[in-house]
């Protein structure tokens, strides 16, 4: 595991793109226990025992990029499609050994429980994410709870391959709350989280659409304001709804979904009940 941080966002790619993705133990157990059915599973099955996991959905799509004939046009964006594309049977044989975050982080439980936190975050911002789409009746509802769900999966990665970098950057925003997450991973790491992700997601050829969902600089895209506004809620929330960056995030929410902040706020509140 790393202790020191790499010099620059093409080392932090070049290392994490070569490092196993490991996935939650519940993932894995459920792989193995469909096994022996695998001739009655069809895709949308399957992928409701998966979708939950961030790891697995990321190691997923990046296999069906890696997979994807050179002439092949398009792009596996869901679970459920790179399942179709893959093929059942293929998917069993080609994820026979999972490999877990507990096994990964055997004997650093401060580094699972940074991981898990960061995990449920983006669970819970999937389920906001999820429900604005529908609220907009947005055709894309499935894309945008997958992209609120990967979003963050660089930090994910960086509890399982470099724990201590990462609880250098939890300790400084612990001591100082005022720093923004840039500027300490920044200063820890020589890259920032979102800059490694973009460089992740495209030398693993994931879609452009998620991609694009995911770029935080894509601020005038409803669709990308959606996850973006989910991902801060969920952070702002994490601990409670009495953070002083709520009331914001319920404003530009209410003007997202084109409800007084009222309104607003018992969505969030009727969302985060049903997670």
């Amino acid at each position: 595991m790393l202790i020191h941080p790499l010099p620059d966002l093409a080392a932090w790619t070049a290392y994490l793109r070569e490092q196993p993705i490991p996935v939650l133990p519940h993932t894995a157990a459920a792989i193995e226990a469909l096994r022996p059915c695998e001739d009655e599973l069809d895709a949308s099955t399957l992928a409701d025992h998966l979708t939950g996991d961030p790891l697995m959905t990321l190691q997923l799509l990046a296999y069906a990029a890696q997979v994807r004939p050179a002439h092949y046009a398009g792009a596996a964006e869901t679970v459920t499609a790179a399942l179709v594309f893959i093929g059942i049977a293929p998917f069993f044989r080609a994820f026979d050994r999972l490999l877990t975050t507990e096994e990964l982080l055997h004997g650093r439980p401060d580094a699972l429980e940074g991981l898990e936190q960061v995990m449920r975050r983006a669970a819970r911002a999937a389920t906001f994410s999820l429900g604005f789409a529908v609220h907009r009746m947005d055709a894309d509802a499935a894309m945008l709870h997958e992209a609120a769900l990967l979003h963050g999966f660089s930090e994910m990665l960086l509890w399982c391959h470099g724990p201590d970098l990462a609880l250098e950057i939890r300790e400084r925003q612990r001591r100082d709350p005022t720093l923004r997450s840039a500027a300490v991973q920044q200063a820890v790491l020589n890259v920032t989280l979102p800059q490694l992700e973009q460089s992740l997601m495209r030398v693993w050829k994931l879609p452009e659409t998620l991609v694009r969902l995911t770029d935080e600089r894509q601020t005038a895209d409803p669709a990308v304001r959606n996850v973006l506004l989910a991902i801060r809620v969920a952070r702002h929330t994490q601990h409670g709804w009495d953070n002083a960056a709520v009331p914001d995030d319920v404003r530009d929410v209410a003007e997202l979904l084109s409800l007084s902040p009222e309104a607003a706020r018992h969505k969030l509140m009727e969302l985060d009940a049903t997670d």
